[in-house]
């Protein structure tokens, strides 16, 4: 590769394309690629590498606690919980119907495995996930609580 084609890449930010770019011209000259099905694989490349970004951002904004998934999951812990109905939550489709969903029980039971997993998946299809317990909830209440009151405060001086 030379070193116009690597400033050009880094210059429009295509690191995907420039990380994958050897391996697919050694590909292309094996396998006699017309140049379409070449630049199909470098831009699915790019895509991917992009993909991979984008997804590690929002698991970063979601605030999981743990990447949890459904697989890792002990369903024969709590036979109570039915595996249907977590998968069925798991495809977003609760989400796509403006729905809520509350999970509801003594700590212990799987109940954030399971919300940070089903967030797992939301985020894997697409949707903005934030990961909060109950007691996380109640802390911001209070802190905007807190800070409402403090601006009430310096508003009336």
């Amino acid at each position: 590769m030379n070193d116009h084609l690597i400033k050009a890449l880094k210059q429009l930010r295509l690191s995907g394309l420039l990380q994958s770019l050897d391996l697919r011209l050694q590909e292309a000259a094996g396998h006699s690629l017309n140049h379409a099905e070449f630049l199909e694989l470098i831009l699915q490349d790019e895509l991917a590498v992009r993909g991979d970004r984008q997804l590690r951002r929002r698991v970063k904004a979601a605030n999981f606690r743990e990447q949890k998934t459904l697989d890792d999951f002990d369903w024969s812990f709590n036979p109570s919980i039915k595996k249907k109905q977590i998968y069925d939550l798991a495809t977003g489709r609760f989400i796509r119907e403006a729905r809520d969903v509350l999970l509801l029980g003594p700590p212990g039971l799987g109940k954030s495995h399971l919300v940070q997993a089903i967030g797992t998946h939301a985020l894997r299809a697409g949707f903005v996930v934030l990961y909060r317990s109950i007691f996380d909830v109640i802390r911001d209440f209070l802190h905007d609580e807190a800070l409402g009151g403090e601006e009430k405060v310096l508003a009336a001086t």
